[in-house]
């Protein structure tokens, strides 16, 4: 009885010590901040109870003898360590060379590759240094894919995802890689699953207005598919780009405006998860209250959830009639104050795009044009012939009373067409300016009401710059681009176009906008995310990350800030 009663003091004491001590140690751990991650012997946690604390057999004669032997067994930080030690992506980051840490692949993982995709598999080196840099973007990465695989089915998709969990190497999914944040890099090497080859359309439901497709379709080829059925999928980002890739990045596009971004445009997906396994996220009924959300969670994952092999659209009937107009300003602010009265009136516009003169003179150079070197709207009307005409006699009445000149508006299909080649090849006609130079191309997006002071104040800044810059914008949803032109190989240039964006950004986001309104987040845009979201929001992606994806295989260091830690 007495050894009994000795021992239930003993496990009180025990308890008590074991109490004080973890109050202790986690109270170090948060006066030393967030920066402390080692943990040094005799502490550890164990992963399957990371706050239970064990002794070894010998814990009772040394706590008799006044010495405690406690071991700590703890997970290491779900955060991409060696990236933040870097400093790439997180806050204050201004590198534009991603570094990682390169991931063996085994010569046994690009077997099982050959077996699944046989002569669509390659190992050359032109090949996966073509897949490793972006076509569009400035943004480069110290490694690139080991191996590029071309699947032609949602099985062998399933297959290549499976082999590479099993060994842990990284996946980057390809689309037509026409983003510009650095989405298709791969700063840890690994399997570049390229998805050109899977562009069936699968279904197409005239009637239901909806149509079934393989990811690797592009939005130009599907529309062309749709045009003798009356119908077209309404998303137009810049030309080669893909469906898959316009859902991992929530793109949009000039008729954004009348017909909302890619998230209000797919009914449902198939996903392939990092385990393999092959989910479909909801029904094709136009409107479902069943279950969490899965489509709108896939779209804008940007290829860290899964990889996307099928999706189900919305379409649109084609317009039954439309004008395309166009008319000058004295400011970019008059242009800005038409952009934002044209929507208070009420006026449906298809598509409301504003250039600065800056812009115009690029396209003048590279088109042999002569358009009048001032800041510029266009406007897209469809309807009835009827309502077109009322629609543009409107806007006519709101664009004389804003000091706006040299209104002009085509109904030929061929003058729609060539106004409408001016604003879509605008990036390109910037290159014409500066051939040899590079784009950083800001994304920024507000409220409409704080459109006109947010371009205004940019470009004071903007004109200001040595570097040449150009404004284009969706106008009619507060979105809109900055195109600098910077020299690569001149550090002050890059330090200049960083600048720039910077200061657009965080203005954008004191007027509670966001960092990118339609080309995503990548590499480039993840030192913003904090600031605009908060810790918490990043927490829980990166607990949704972390719950799908327990072996970070899937498009790893993107999206997600490195400092990200739980």
């Amino acid at each position: 009885m007495a050894f009994i009663s000795w021992l239930s003091r003993l496990r009180s004491s025990y308890s008590k010590t074991i109490t004080d001590l973890r109050s202790s140690f986690f109270h170090h751990l948060r006066s030393r901040g967030a920066s402390t991650t080692a943990i040094t012997p005799p502490y550890h946690f164990s992963k399957q109870n990371p706050f239970r604390f064990t002794c070894s057999n010998s814990i009772l004669p040394v706590t008799l003898a006044g010495s405690l032997a406690i071991h700590f067994q703890y997970p290491p930080p779900l955060c991409d360590a060696s990236l933040d030690s870097l400093g790439i992506g997180g806050v204050g980051s201004a590198e534009f060379v991603v570094k990682g840490s390169h991931k063996h692949v085994p010569q046994e993982l690009i077997e099982e590759l050959k077996a699944i995709c046989q002569d669509d598999t390659s190992i050359d080196y032109d090949e996966r240094y073509f897949h490793g840099k972006p076509q569009n973007s400035f943004h480069k990465a110290v490694n690139i894919p080991d191996v590029v695989v071309f699947p032609r089915s949602e099985e062998e998709v399933s297959n290549i995802v499976k082999s590479c969990d099993k060994h842990k190497v990284p996946i980057v999914p390809y689309g037509g890689a026409t983003s510009i944040e650095g989405h298709t890099l791969s700063p840890h090497g690994g399997v570049c699953i390229d998805m050109s080859l899977m562009k069936n359309v699968k279904a197409l439901h005239v009637e239901d207005m909806d149509v079934v497709v393989e990811s690797g379709i592009g939005w130009m080829e599907l529309n062309e598919y749709l045009e003798p059925h009356g119908l077209f999928f309404p998303l137009d980002p810049g030309p080669g780009a893909t469906i898959g890739g316009m859902c991992a990045t929530r793109c949009s596009g000039s008729l954004a405006v009348r017909y909302g971004t890619m998230r209000d445009n797919v009914i449902s997906l198939k996903v392939v998860l990092p385990n393999g396994d092959v989910v479909k996220t909801a029904s094709r009924a136009r409107k479902s209250a069943a279950g969490y959300d899965l489509t709108r969670l896939v779209i804008g994952s940007e290829g860290t959830l899964g990889v996307i092999t099928e999706v189900t659209l919305r379409l649109q009937k084609i317009p039954q009639h439309s004008v395309v107009a166009m008319c000058n300003f004295p400011t970019i602010k008059d242009a800005a104050d038409v952009s934002i009265a044209t929507m208070l009136s009420g006026i449906q516009v298809s598509r409301l795009e504003l250039m600065d003169e800056v812009q115009v003179r690029a396209v003048n150079v590279a088109n042999d044009k002569n358009l009048p070197e001032l800041p510029t709207l266009m406007f897209e009307f469809i309807g009835t012939e009827a309502y077109v005409r009322e629609q543009t006699l409107i806007v006519q009445k709101i664009i004389s009373e804003h000091r706006g000149s040299d209104f002009v508006f085509a109904e030929d299909p061929e003058a729609k067409k060539e106004l409408w080649k001016i604003r879509k090849e605008a990036l390109w006609a910037c290159f014409a300016m500066e051939p040899e130079y590079e784009a950083m191309i800001s994304d920024v997006c507000v409220p409409l009401s704080r459109l006109a002071e947010l371009i205004s104040c940019s470009k004071k800044e903007l004109d200001a710059s040595p570097l040449v810059c150009t404004v284009i914008a969706h106008a009619g949803d507060g979105n809109f681009h900055t195109v600098i032109l910077f020299d690569p190989s001149q550090e002050d240039q890059k330090r200049e176009a960083e600048r720039l964006n910077n200061f657009m950004v965080h203005t954008a986001l004191s007027m509670e906008g966001t960092c990118t309104g339609e080309h995503g987040v990548g590499t480039g845009k993840m030192k913003y995310l904090e600031k605009e979201l908060g810790i918490e929001a990043l927490k829980t992606m990166k607990r949704i990350k972390n719950a799908l994806d327990p072996n970070n295989i899937m498009n790893p260091g993107k999206l997600i800030p490195p400092h990200v830690c739980f």
